[in-house]
């Protein structure tokens, strides 16, 4: 009430922009004192009325000379003093500055007599006082308003446009705003609106300047372009040596141009048949074999980021095993069955469609869907660089892959593993199908409605007899209300300590003694402790059903029965609850469960026929409670919760009829299986061995049409199943030759053996198709057995997730059917993320899609073409056995890690232009010092690169390779060899002994580098391989050792790297004060106090060779060694030298740029130093 009337005693009225009339503002400003009267009376009054005795109020005083962005407040306002009352929340000073910031102080006052003073005392106020300022203030207010009212009527004549009043300039009632004229005519601006003001004319003409000023300035622009095009370019001037130099040439690009090259090498392999002569090749040697088989990705749509990353890790994998001369054949596959791909089928149907689809109908649309999505994708992956037989790929509704399946499902029936039972299973309504632990997720956040029920005990043990006449209900806590009417017995843990307690209410209640105090707070009662017993004494204690008129018995559970939450009592369930189900069969308890497939009560639940469990069902069994009187506490709990990996909805547990594969069987043997498997990281094996030892039977049954049937028939009269393994052969040997459709367009009679067509018995088809984890964890069997491949085979890799899918189905099928892993080593990998570490979603608009990164995306200069060999070296530097991100921050990483690379071995390529071999090489013997510590470094880098390879540490074979050419190569010994490489004679030793190692350098380099950056190795191989090579990078094997005799000390020469670091920071101290430039203006006095090093640089030093020179080595036109301290201006220092730079001696040669004292000496050429003019005597 109050601020309104502050910050805003009147309002003003603008006419529109234009206006003809005179009166084009007007202003109406009631009066500040009445506004002001009103608003201390009303206040006082308030104050004396509500105020507590004692409290104390805060007043607000605007600044004096505050203006408020386009007007100052009114004169009368500014020093008047405003309450701020504690009713609204200002009971601090803090507080009122933060409701009015423009504040120039808050003042403290006490209500009293004088309002307006500060710290007096405060008197009892007085009622009759309060009401006449009360209703004084109200007339002032009154009046104020009424004027306010017949001035607005006037004004609604304009038309006007009301704004607050501090939101307009300088208005008020006494300046009207006048027409402006200039020589007596309006001012127009250029947006057509007429000047008003003479400010806003003085800004019209500022601004005209500047328009003008600029039209000037591009006008001038365009003249000199215009003159610039028409003079005479200049030709820059070049040195008469220039064509004496020996600059590098190749043919090996810079800019990879990736979408264009990537493309044609992939076509050259594919036109040479790269990947095949390998295989043939490694055939004809008797090679040895290594196998990594693909887990197989769903055919439901196209790639992303985890499809990207696990395929081009595989393909590393295998392309280093290739050049390793090992024999590898890799075998693409994809799932093609299950609920994801009949799911995408559904979407593209009408309801009506939907309703009238036959089995043979969705089956055929499911296959061409599913095979369409599996060519998009190969042609995805080949994309990407990966090589693989993807003209003989595997996949899950093939045939031959089919019927392999049925035969394992035979090995497993014959070992006696596969049973057909009743019992709970994850059920999801809104599939419709049982699902397997691998189909689940568990999302964070899901709310579920929790309830304390107390259950009336009607048959007592001994230790509740003494409570009969009170009356005593045993407490359950549950988090699933619809499951109540399935309830079939309470379960208790024998070993736990429970009581009998007494609520506020009188009520007694059994409860857990341990989580008595924890119950008091949730109910809000205090529970008093009458009697303590363990849960054995309870056993055998009946107590009524809830819901229906009947008794159900306390029995004993098992160590699921805890005191982490609940009562200590659990409602028991069997047909809801995989625990509930196993105490049940103990217990003999019947497995009841009146739920059917679409998550509805069915008529055996009584009243809530129809209700869907997890929505209506739920509320209405917590409703009847309530009226039963028996429901003690509702609370909405968050917990994890089963959902359907495909739809995201939710599931339940509910016992159906189904197939099962008993692990218990084979349990052990697969427990001994893992500890055969090396398992990378070793936390892979950890999380497998937990999920094994503690998993329930398999169900591997689904009630869906798109997958392979379970090969069973049923005695039509007696249900009795016919499963033995003639049954199963002759079944496979049918999907062998004519697929599993053939189960439904074929009779019983066609399907079973003939023995079965005269036993007088009618049998009817099984319709319940496999889990596909049974599919993909077949393959073992269905493609490498099949093709002729060793089991186990040498590698699975694929996300840590699959430790609860495809590993898992793998072992538990391939140790149930021949007792051994199908797997010597599991590789797994983490989940790819975005920059940021969230998962990717579309909803987040986060996703970042590998054909985006490769091909570019509609917006080149926000998504460019990396190109293949961007995304594979991202995949390679990062660790990924934890989780990885990608984003447009870590692509231009890798894009500039990718670019360095590529120049390094544009450079190593461009200088060998004239070098062969066999006729230019120098032997090691006869190299200089520091062309052999290359030599040998190089070789060690390759072999540490090797190793990590090896390791599958292909993040270290990136760093490697990254700090090689960036640091080692690049930046000091590249930099050092291009003197010798450009300024030389061709046939100058210095020069073929660098070329030496450059080819060296640049043939094994392009060997470790091609598993990685495919595309860059072959097209580098391209550039730099004679008519006598091998034709692609792939057939060249791996390193070749270098002959480096003697070696050098590796520990000096890390010695003398560092005195290269002292020498570049002295440098660079010259080149910031500008003594110096390019380095080779500077000469250096160099000071070693380390004995050993000072003996190295000295013979260093007094080499000819052109190359150990420290000179060269610092790239400097001078460089002496001083036995004695040096000190000077720009000098830089470590723990073993200390450098000085001064300005070099000499002049510049043209030629190769150094300065030296001989420049001018040789008279046919003046500009040059001795040392060019012999190369060229030498050249001629």
């Amino acid at each position: 009430f109050f601020r309104p009337l502050w910050r805003y005693p009147m309002s003003y009225y603008a006419l529109p922009n234009g206006a003809a009339s005179s009166e084009a503002l007007i202003a109406e400003r009631p009066s500040n004192h009445l506004a002001l009267a009103s608003i201390v009376l009303c206040g006082t009054a308030l104050a004396t009325m509500f105020v507590p005795m004692g409290s104390t109020m805060f007043f607000a005083q605007p600044t004096q000379t505050s203006t408020l962005s386009t007007g100052r407040a009114p004169s009368m306002l500014r020093s008047a003093k405003v309450p701020v009352t504690p009713s609204i929340g200002h009971d601090s000073p803090q507080h009122a500055r933060q409701y009015f910031p423009d504040l120039a102080r808050v003042s403290r006052i006490t209500p009293t007599r004088d309002f307006l003073s500060t710290e007096t005392t405060y008197s009892q106020p007085n009622a009759y006082v309060s009401l006449a300022c009360f209703f004084v203030g109200a007339v002032s207010a009154a009046i104020m308003l009424f004027k306010r009212s017949v001035e607005e009527r006037r004004i609604s004549n304009f038309d006007g446009i009301q704004v607050d009043a501090w939101a307009m300039a300088s208005a008020s009632a006494t300046d009207q705003e006048e027409v402006f004229l200039v020589d007596g005519k309006q001012v127009i601006d250029d947006d057509g609106n007429v000047i008003k003001t003479k400010s806003a004319y003085k800004k019209f003409v500022k601004l005209q300047k500047i328009k003008e000023k600029k039209a000037g300035n591009q006008a001038a622009q365009q003249q000199q372009k215009a003159a610039n095009k028409q003079a005479p370019k200049k030709k820059k001037e070049v040195s008469i040596y220039t064509k004496t130099v020996l600059l590098p040439e190749t043919s090996f690009d810079l800019r990879a141009n990736a979408p264009k090259r990537e493309p044609e090498i992939q076509a050259l392999w594919k036109e040479k048949g790269t990947y095949r002569k390998l295989i043939e090749k490694a055939d004809a040697t008797g090679a040895e074999r290594f196998t990594l088989h693909d887990g197989p990705p769903y055919a439901n749509g196209s790639l992303h980021m985890g499809h990207a990353l696990n395929k081009v890790l595989k393909d590393i994998i295998n392309k280093y095993k290739m050049q390793r001369g090992k024999k590898v054949e890799f075998i693409p596959g994809w799932d093609t069955h299950g609920l994801p791909i009949e799911l995408k089928v559904l979407q593209s149907l009408s309801q009506e469609k939907k309703r009238s689809l036959k089995p043979m109908e969705l089956r055929k649309m499911a296959r061409e869907f599913a095979l369409e999505t599996v060519e998009a994708q190969k042609a995805s992956f080949e994309r990407y660089g990966v090589w693989g037989s993807f003209d003989e790929p595997y996949v899950t509704l093939a045939p031959e892959y089919e019927a392999a399946q049925v035969k394992v499902f035979g090995q497993m029936v014959a070992g006696g593993h596969i049973y057909r039972g009743r019992k709970p299973v994850y059920w999801s309504p809104s599939s419709q199908t049982a699902l397997a632990e691998a189909e689940l997720e568990y999302p964070e956040g899901h709310t579920s409605p929790s309830i304390y029920v107390g259950m009336k005990a009607t048959k007592l043990t001994p230790c509740l007899e003494e409570f009969a006449d009170q009356g005593v209900s045993l407490a359950i806590w549950t988090t699933t209300p619809w499951t109540i009417p399935a309830n079939r017995a309470i379960s208790v843990n024998p070993a736990l300590s429970y009581s009998v307690v007494k609520r506020g209410t009188g009520d007694l209640v059994v409860v857990a003694t341990d989580l008595v105090a924890e119950l008091e707070s949730k109910f809000g009662d205090k529970l008093e402790v009458l009697k303590s017993f363990t849960g054995e004494d309870l056993s055998g204690t009946m107590y009524q059903h809830p819901l229906v008129a009947r008794e159900n018995p306390v029995v004993i559970g098992g160590d699921y029965i805890t005191t982490e939450a609940g009562t200590g009592l659990v409602h028991t369930a069997p047909g809801h609850g995989m625990d509930d189900y196993i105490t049940g069969m103990k217990n003999d308890l019947d497995v009841f469960a009146p739920v059917d497939d679409k998550g509805c009560f069915t008529s055996e639940a009584g009243e809530f026929e129809g209700l869907e469990v997890l929505g209506e069902g739920n509320v209405a069994v917590r409703k009847r409670l309530e009226e039963g009187g028996v429901l003690i506490l509702y609370e909405p709990y968050v917990h994890k919760y089963p959902y359907d990996w495909r739809t995201k909805k939710p599931c339940l547990m509910r016992a159906t009829s189904q197939w099962f594969c008993s692990v218990d069987g084979f349990r052990d043997q697969a427990l001994d299986a893992i500890s055969s498997v090396q398992w990378i990281p070793a936390v892979g094996e950890n999380r497998i061995r937990g999920m094994v030892e503690g998993r329930s039977d398999w169900c591997i049954s689904r009630q869906r049409t798109w997958g392979v049937p379970i090969p069973v028939f049923y005695d039509e009269k007696t249900g009795d199943e016919v499963l033995d393994q003639e049954v199963i052969n002759h079944v496979a040997g049918i999907f062998a030759e004519k697929g599993s459709n053939a189960w439904w367009e074929m009779s019983v009679e066609e399907l079973m053996p003939a023995k079965y067509a005269d036993d007088g018995k009618t049998y009817v088809k099984g319709m319940d198709t496999m889990d596909v984890w049974f599919d993909s964890g077949s393959s073992w069997a269905s493609v490498m057995q099949q093709r002729g491949l060793p089991v186990p085979v040498d590698l699975y890799l694929e996300g840590s997730d699959q430790s609860r899918g495809w590993f898992q189905s793998s072992l538990l099928t391939s140790v149930a059917a021949t007792g051994k892993p199908p797997y010597k080593t599991v590789l797994t990998h983490g989940f790819v993320l975005d920059e940021k570490g969230y998962k990717m979603s579309k909803s987040l608009g986060n996703v970042v899609d590998p054909a985006v990164i490769i091909n570019g995306g509609p917006n080149l200069k926000q998504e460019p073409a990396y190109g293949a060999d961007t995304l594979r070296l991202w995949a390679s530097s990062v660790n990924y056995n934890a989780d990885v991100l990608i984003g447009n921050a870590v692509l231009g990483q890798a894009s500039n890690n990718y670019r360095k690379i590529r120049g390094t071995l544009r450079f190593l390529i461009g200088n060998l232009f004239d070098f062969d071999e066999k006729t230019h090489a120098v032997p090691t013997e006869k190299l200089p010092a520091l062309d052999r510590y290359m030599l040998a470094r190089s070789e060690e880098v390759f072999k540490t690169m090797t190793d990590a390879y090896e390791a599958y540490n292909f993040s270290k074979v990136f760093s490697e390779l990254q700090t090689f050419c960036v640091k080692e190569m690049s930046t000091f010994y590249l930099d050092i060899a291009k003197d010798r490489l450009y300024i030389s004679a061709a046939d100058d030793e210095r020069r073929r002994s660098c070329q030496t190692v450059l080819h060296y350098v640049a043939h094994n380099m392009v060997r470790v580098m091609a598993p990685i950056v495919s595309h860059m190795a072959e097209d580098a191989w391209q550039a730099m391989r004679k008519d006598t090579d091998v034709e692609s990078v792939f057939e060249m094997g791996w390193v070749s050792a270098a002959d480096v005799t003697p070696a050098e000390d590796p520990a000096l020469w890390a010695q003398i790297l560092e005195v290269c670091d002292v020498v570049n920071m002295a440098l660079e101290q010259a080149r910031t004060a500008n003594l110096i430039g390019s380095s080779l203006e500077a000469k250096i006095t160099l000071h070693v106090t380390d004995a050993a090093l000072k003996a190295k640089l000295e013979s260093m030093a007094a080499t000819d060779n052109g190359v150990d020179d420290l000179k060269y080595l610092f790239i400097t036109s001078q460089a002496v060694i001083s036995d004695t301290p040096v000190s000077g201006e720009y000098t830089s220092s470590s723990e073993t030298a200390t450098v000085l730079v001064e300005r070099a001696d000499g002049e510049k040669c043209e030629r190769c740029w150094n300065y030296c004292t001989s420049v001018g000496s040789i008279a046919e050429h003046p500009t040059i130093c001795d040392r060019c003019g012999g190369v060229l005597a030498r050249s001629a």
